[in-house]
């Protein structure tokens, strides 16, 4: 029998201090989040950011939080739901931190009686801090507690057409009958020797913004590569000109090294000092709205913008539960499952 965990990043339980400073623990003590030795990665979260950022972050969630709980783990929840209904296999849900544990949905499906799970992480681009990890602990977790468990995991859809019409048209949607003068693909950053470590080739990457756009197999595990395919392949979906549309990043920690560029806060605070009056901003990079979008994006850089001399910033929500996404993950995992070995 087959199943399916879905696997998004994860929230806080609550928006107290406590809980949001056990969630960082576990979400910055991951090496492949912070890929330091352990002994100085200990030192930076625990003696360090684990100080100070609890209050800042829990601050923040209060700004963001629903009235049923983490906006994340709700719209994960209801995606759920909504694919469980059309399709033909048990599909659970887990959070790479926080809860429900992946421990847990695999238990769940064991006990329903599958044998052979699809995971599939909920992030269209493939990142060590992202993909990586959650395919590690699955295989961490099925060997310890399920040997006799059979995994297939999702391969990264950054550039599968059905994921680019679904994304192509929220954004189309979201910005019918408004006046933007430029769309801006927002991606969550990641340290450049991040990008360097998943370079299977070890020589391909050269981080000098020509490289993403060469054929080589190292494109299979770069995260800028991929987050620049979106960008073009929904652009070129939208039909949009040449200029109209650009890439950034968001959401770096200066003391872990040099970032992906540009940075989005300053490229906002540009379009805004240049005399663009009207920004779309799109976040591909999270497939259900979260802190990083309705908190960074939604209420800092907009207001941001407005200061630095902007009217206004137009953010387009996540994919999240939407009707054609559900129909495009179902009919995935109706493929997968209906495969002959």
């Amino acid at each position: 029998m087959k199943g399916v965990l879905l696997v998004n990043l994860g929230s806080p339980d609550s928006t107290e201090t406590d809980d949001v400073r056990d969630y960082l623990d576990e979400f910055l003590m991951d090496e492949r989040v912070i890929d330091l030795p352990k002994w100085f990665r200990s030192f930076l979260v625990k003696g360090i950011i684990l100080k100070t950022r609890p209050k800042k972050s829990a601050k923040a969630y209060k700004k963001i939080w629903w009235k049923e709980g983490s906006p994340l783990i709700v719209i994960s929840e209801r995606l759920t739901d909504k694919v469980q209904s059309k399709v033909s296999v048990p599909v659970t849900l887990a959070m790479r931190y926080g809860n429900p544990t992946i421990k847990k949905g695999m238990e769940i499906l064991v006990k329903e009686g599958v044998k052979h799970i699809l995971i599939i992480p909920l992030y269209p681009q493939f990142a060590m801090a992202t993909t990586e990890t959650i395919l590690v602990l699955v295989e961490q977790i099925k060997n310890e507690f399920f040997p006799d468990l059979e995994l297939t995991s999702l391969p990264s859809f950054y550039d599968h057409p059905d994921y680019i019409k679904v994304l192509g048209n929220s954004i189309q949607e979201a910005l019918q009958g408004k006046n933007w003068d430029h769309l801006l693909f927002s991606y969550h950053g990641v340290p450049n020797r991040h990008i360097r470590k998943s370079d299977i080739t070890r020589k391909h990457c050269k981080m000098n913004g020509k490289c993403c756009f060469e054929d080589s197999p190292a494109h299979e595990f770069c995260y800028r590569h991929q987050c620049e395919m979106t960008s073009l392949k929904v652009a070129e979906y939208l039909e949009l000109k040449e200029g109209s549309f650009s890439t950034s990043f968001q959401s770096r920690v200066s003391i872990l090294g040099s970032w992906l560029k540009p940075y989005t806060d300053k490229t906002v605070e540009k379009f805004a000092k240049s005399g663009t009056k009207e920004l779309a901003i799109a976040t591909p990079a999270f497939v259900s709205d979260c802190l990083e979008t309705l908190e960074e994006i939604g209420m800092e850089a907009a207001e941001d913008f407005e200061e630095k001399g902007g009217r206004h910033l137009h953010v387009i929500p996540c994919i999240n539960d939407r009707e054609d996404w559900v129909n495009v993950l179902s009919r995935w995992i109706d493929e997968w499952a209906h495969m002959k070995k």
